[in-house]
C-alpha cells in the first residue's frame, strides 16, 4: 500500500442537530478503529487549538484512497481533504531497507 499525509477539515452544516453531529462523531470513531485494524489508517494527529486532522492514510493508490476509505467515513459529506501521496526519503531515519 502507498501512504498519503491528509490533511481533513470537517464543518459541520448550519442547522445540523447536535444529536446528528454526536451520532456521526461516534460513528467516526468505530470507523476509525476499523480502518486503523486494516491497515488504512496509520497515525492521526489534531494541531494544536485547531479543529482539522493530519494523518498518515495507506491504500493501493489515491483513488482507493477516496472512493474505498475517505470516501467511507461517516463525516466524509461535511469533510474537505487535501491529500499529498508520499514515498519513502533516503535519509529517512526510520528506514528499514537501508544498505549497511
Amino acid at each position: 500500500m502507498r501512504e498519503f499525509l491528509v490533511e481533513i477539515t470537517t464543518t459541520v452544516p448550519e442547522g445540523t442537530s447536535q444529536d446528528e453531529v454526536d451520532r456521526r462523531r461516534a460513528a467516526e470513531a468505530v470507523h476509525a478503529r476499523d480502518l486503523a485494524a486494516t491497515g488504512n489508517l496509520a497515525r492521526l494527529w489534531r494541531p494544536v487549538g485547531e479543529l482539522r486532522s493530519i494523518g498518515i492514510w495507506r491504500a493501493a493508490d489515491e483513488d482507493e484512497l477516496h472512493e474505498k476509505v475517505l470516501g467511507t467515513l461517516p463525516l466524509h459529506p461535511w469533510m474537505t481533504f487535501t491529500v499529498t501521496a508520499l514515498e519513502p526519503h533516503p535519509n529517512d531515519p526510520g528506514r528499514t531497507d537501508a544498505a549497511e
